[in-house]
C-alpha cells in the first residue's frame, strides 16, 4: 500500500510541486523496473524536502538507495548503472552540494555519448533543488543552472508548477540523454492541478503562461510565479504583459519566444541567478539577432547580483521581486 500522500495520480488532483514529483517518480518506477533512485537520505527519510517520501517503503532498498555523503561517488555510480542498462535518478540534496560531482557530470556524463560516437547512451537524471527564498544557510540557495546549460551533452530543465513537474520528470527519465532537473525549492509547496490523462508538451518546449500584447516577460522555474504576479499588477495600470514559461534552459525554445516578442516588441528576462553571464544573456543575444527589426526597446534582464548569495536576512534584497520586474517593464515601455 502506498504511503499517505504518495499514491499514483489516477484522476485530476491538486498537488504541491513536491508531491507531483513524488507521484511522477512513483509512476516511472512502476512502469520501468530499471528506474532507480539514489541520493543522501532519499530512502528512510524521504529526502530533506520529503520529495521521495514512501518510495523506499514501497519499492525496496535495492531501488531507492540511501547513499554515503559523496556526490562524486553518487554520480559516478549512476554512470556505471546507466552503462549497464538502468535509468538512475540521482538527488543532489542542495544546489550548493553539486560541485564535488561537477567533474563527473561535465567530463564523463556529458561527454560519453559523443565519445562513443553515439553507441553509448547515459539516461541519468540529476535532481537538484535550487534557488533561494527558504531562509537557508550558506551553500543551500545557489542557482548554478548556467554552469550546466553551457555544457554540450547535458539537457537542463526546470518546472514552475505541479503539472509540469509531474510530466517533465517522467519525460526526463525517458530521455536517453542525461538531464539536469532543477527543482525550484521555494515552489515545492505551491499547489496546482495534475491531470494524468493530459497530453504533455514536449520536454524542451516553452509555454505561454499568460497572453499579453505590450511586452513579454520570460522566466523559468521559481521566477515564473513572480512574472505572473507582475503581469497581474501591470494589468491594473493598463499594461498587458505576456508571460513565457521557458521550462528548459538547454535546449531553449527560441521559436516560441520569438513569436511572442514579434507580437509584443519588448522582452524582459527574469531569473534568480546573477544577471552577469546568466541564461538571460544568451537569450537576449539570440532574440536581438532574430527580432532586431521588431524590437522597440533593448532586451532587459532582471536577476540576482554578481555576488555570493547573501545570508538569509538579506535574500529578499538579492532575489528579483515584483518591484524590480515592474521597474524593468516600465523602462522597456518608456522607449
Amino acid at each position: 500500500m502506498a504511503a499517505t500522500g504518495t499514491a499514483p495520480v489516477a484522476a485530476v488532483q491538486k498537488l504541491p510541486v513536491a508531491k507531483a514529483i513524488n507521484a511522477s517518480l512513483r509512476t516511472a518506477m512502476e512502469n520501468d523496473p530499471k528506474v532507480l533512485i539514489m541520493g543522501e537520505d532519499v530512502g528512510k527519510l524521504g529526502g530533506v524536502f520529503r520529495v521521495t517520501d514512501g518510495l523506499q517503503k514501497d519499492f525496496g532498498e535495492d531501488r531507492v538507495i540511501d547513499t554515503p555523503l559523496a556526490e562524486s561517488g553518487i554520480v559516478g555510480t549512476a554512470i556505471g548503472l546507466a552503462l549497464r542498462g538502468y535509468r538512475p535518478v540521482v538527488e543532489i540534496q542542495f544546489d550548493g552540494f553539486v560541485f564535488p560531482a561537477y567533474d563527473q557530470i561535465v567530463t564523463q556524463l556529458a561527454k560519453m555519448h559523443a565519445r562513443a560516437l553515439g553507441k553509448i547512451k547515459l539516461p541519468v537524471v540529476i535532481r537538484i533543488p535550487y534557488g533561494g527564498g527558504i531562509g537557508a544557510v550558506e551553500h543551500h540557495s545557489e542557482s548554478p543552472e548556467t554552469l550546466f546549460a553551457h555544457v554540450a551533452g547535458l539537457k537542463c530543465v526546470s518546472p514552475s508548477n505541479a503539472a509540469d513537474a509531474y510530466w517533465m520528470m517522467q519525460q526526463a527519465i525517458e530521455s536517453d540523454d542525461p538531464v539536469i532537473f532543477f527543482e525550484p525549492k521555494r515552489r515545492y509547496w505551491d499547489k496546482g492541478e495534475v491531470d494524468p490523462s493530459a497530453i504533455p508538451a514536449p520536454l524542451h518546449s516553452a509555454k505561454i503562461a499568460r497572453q499579453g500584447s505590450a511586452a513579454t516577460l520570460a522566466a523559468y522555474g521559481p521566477m515564473v510565479k513572480v512574472c505572473l504576479e507582475a503581469a497581474a499588477a501591470a494589468e491594473e495600470e493598463g499594461n498587458s504583459l505576456e508571460v513565457v514559461d521557458l521550462r528548459s534552459m538547454s535546449p531553449i525554445d527560441f521559436d516560441t519566444l520569438q513569436r511572442s516578442v514579434e507580437k509584443t516588441r519588448r522582452l524582459v528576462l527574469v531569473h534568480e541567478a546573477p544577471v552577469f553571464l546568466g541564461t538571460g544573456a544568451e537569450i537576449a543575444a539570440r532574440i536581438t539577432e532574430r527580432c532586431f527589426y521588431h524590437l522597440e526597446a533593448p532586451v532587459l534582464r532582471v536577476g540576482g547580483f554578481h555576488a555570493p548569495y547573501p545570508p538569509a536576512r538579506l535574500e529578499d534584497e538579492y532575489l528579483p521581486n515584483l518591484d524590480r520586474v515592474l521597474d524593468a517593464v516600465d523602462r522597456a515601455l518608456a522607449y
